[in-house]
């Protein structure tokens, strides 16, 4: 086994191991960085999912670094593709034109953008980073982890030393290694007191639907039909009691209502990319902003309801039952897009659009599916505090208008409140806050544990705050999560696992273990002395963190 050392491990590559790295790294702390595929980014890149955000994230509500990041992605495209006169005079280019955020864009352009980003402290030596390793074991003297060994794909082994580890691993693989206090799945009402938990007793694997996505264009006139999927048959006919009809249909539940909602490819019926349709939500590559003569077709990612998997969780199970439930979300998504190819309804009154052309390049594989599912969900810290819908959920608040304040203590689910407002139009405000994020909280169908599979929970928020006790664990003092691991449950980790949300966190996992190498002191201790806390706030607010929303901000109703 080899053997390694640095001042800060970062396990995981995804957005907040990256933003972790960067933050160690800007305060002179030696850093290794692994991910598990040949690519960072996670959920931007290696999952194909282009970013969720809020809507005034032009404006503000992010951190400088996803900010760079934003525009870092921006000048890519200005530099290197022939945009259209529209485009290249438009100061907010959205490559994509997807409906699902100001800056839809190819995952490979952000993997690039993201190691400009690595590169000069790479060639400083300060961040070296690993691909393809996976975490396999995790040694601890008494409550330190001591040190994680990483598996190449050749079985080979690296154990490498640090004082501070930060979990930005997409299921928060080191907690269960480290044997680190965490939870899984749903919990009950009963011990959350949130208003959506489920009653009785809670359901570790109860889980939301994992996604495999893939990349398509269209090309009218030919024919690109995938072969049959083995499983193609079980998921035409598969009938969920809450699933209007086959899974394999242009239908859907609307997760506002919960009624049926039917879709199209193309939404003007023309048969052309160019509607308001599936094709243009998540679409990263729009014809009409670059040059005619340079051939660029669109290009969109399908990550819509239609391929959630929600037979079975991939936590907290066997790895041949975790296998297994993979496989078949990699089935349900080839098996849709057979569907589209050949039976799927088309505008001319027949059936099936055979000119859906997978790309793989854009997804960086060889058979058109993303590096790795999109998880929407991962074990959970147990930690000092714990956000609930009661502190972020507008219906919650509103029912608890009037009170004078939460009561809690660390370790608690509820904590204090600063700032007097308890009128129901703003989430909790937390005075250990190390920043800000606004989504809705955006349930899609679980896996339901004993009870079955469930539908959707959608629910309104107020844009929200970090509380710095989210991400410190009840006894371990030096590992840091620094993605959907962090302490909240399984309803508002809905609303806290967006894109620019992972990165604000992992900026604060990185800061802080730099901060705590510093000045020697640990985590639990910064949070725990009010002059210190402030120090550490400051530093964030100089490093470009946002600690607050501005008081005009409300909900996202009227946006959504």
């Amino acid at each position: 086994m080899r053997e390694d050392r640095c001042d800060v491990l970062v396990v995981g590559g995804g957005l907040g191991g990256v933003a972790a790295a960067l933050a160690a790294a800007r305060r002179g702390r030696d850093v290794v960085l692994t991910e598990a595929t040949d690519w960072i980014g996670g959920q931007l890149t290696t999952q194909g999912v282009p970013p969720d955000e809020h809507p005034w994230i032009e404006e503000f509500g992010c951190t400088r670094g996803y900010r760079a990041l934003r525009d870092g992605i921006r000048a890519y495209y200005r530099r290197n593709y022939p945009l259209s006169a529209a485009a290249a005079a438009a100061p907010r280019l959205n490559p994509g034109a997807g409906r699902v955020s100001r800056i839809c864009h190819e995952p490979r352009v952000a993997v690039a953008v993201l190691e400009e980003m690595l590169a000069p402290y790479r060639a400083a030596g300060r961040i070296r980073l690993l691909t393809g390793r996976t975490p396999v074991a995790v040694a601890r003297d008494g409550d330190r982890i001591t040190s994680v060994t990483l598996q190449d794909a050749n079985g080979r082994d690296t154990e490498i030393a640090a004082p501070y580890t930060i979990d930005a691993t997409e299921l928060g693989e080191l907690l269960e290694l480290g044997a680190v206090e965490h939870v899984t799945g749903a919990e009950s009402a009963a011990v959350t007191g949130e208003p959506h938990a489920l009653d009785g007793e809670p359901e570790p694997l109860d889980q939301q639907a994992v996604s495999w996505c893939f990349a398509l264009e269209y090309r009218p006139g030919e024919d690109h039909t995938v072969d049959r999927p083995r499983e193609y048959a079980f998921w035409r006919d598969r009938r969920d009691g809450f699933w209007p009809g086959p899974q394999l249909n242009w239908a859907e539940v609307d997760p506002w209502d919960l009624t049926e909602h039917r879709r199209a490819l193309f939404e003007d019926g023309s048969g052309r990319p160019d509607g308001f349709g599936l094709w243009d939500f998540r679409r990263v590559l729009s014809r009409a902003n670059f040059a005619e003569s340079a051939g660029i077709g669109d290009v969109t990612l399908v990550n819509w309801a239609h391929i959630d998997y929600w037979l079975g969780p991939i936590v907290g199970v066997l790895p041949e039952e975790r296998d297994r439930h993979l496989a078949g979300a990699r089935q349900l998504s080839l098996s849709f897009l057979h569907w589209m190819q050949t039976e799927a309804p088309n505008s001319r009154g027949g059936t099936g659009f055979p000119g859906l052309r997978l790309r793989p390049d854009v997804l960086g594989t060889s058979d058109g599916l993303a590096k790795a599912p999109y998880v929407r969900e991962a074990r959970r810290i147990q930690a000092e505090f714990t956000v609930t819908e009661n502190h972020v959920g507008s219906q919650a608040r509103e029912r608890r208008a009037g009170a004078a304040r939460f009561g809690g203590r660390s370790g608690g689910t509820s904590g204090s409140i600063v700032g007097g407002q308890h009128d129901g139009e703003f989430a909790a405000e937390f005075a250990d806050t190390v920043g800000i994020g606004s989504y809705r909280i955006d349930l899609h169908p679980s896996t339901g544990g004993k009870r079955g599979p469930r539908t959707f929970v959608d629910i309104e928020t107020w844009p929200f705050q970090i509380p710095l006790g989210a991400l410190l664990p009840v006894r371990v003092d030096n590992l840091l999560p620094a993605a959907k691991n962090i302490g909240t449950t399984h309803i508002t980790n809905g609303c806290y696992r967006l894109h620019p949300i992972e990165w604000n966190i992992g900026e604060v996992a990185g800061t802080l273990a730099a901060h705590c190498l510093d000045t020697g002191l640990i985590p639990r201790q910064i949070r725990s002395r009010p002059d210190r806390l402030a120090d550490f706030q400051r530093l964030l607010a100089a490093d470009g963190v946002e600690l607050a929303w501005p008081r005009g901000v409300r909900g996202l109703k009227e946006y959504y």
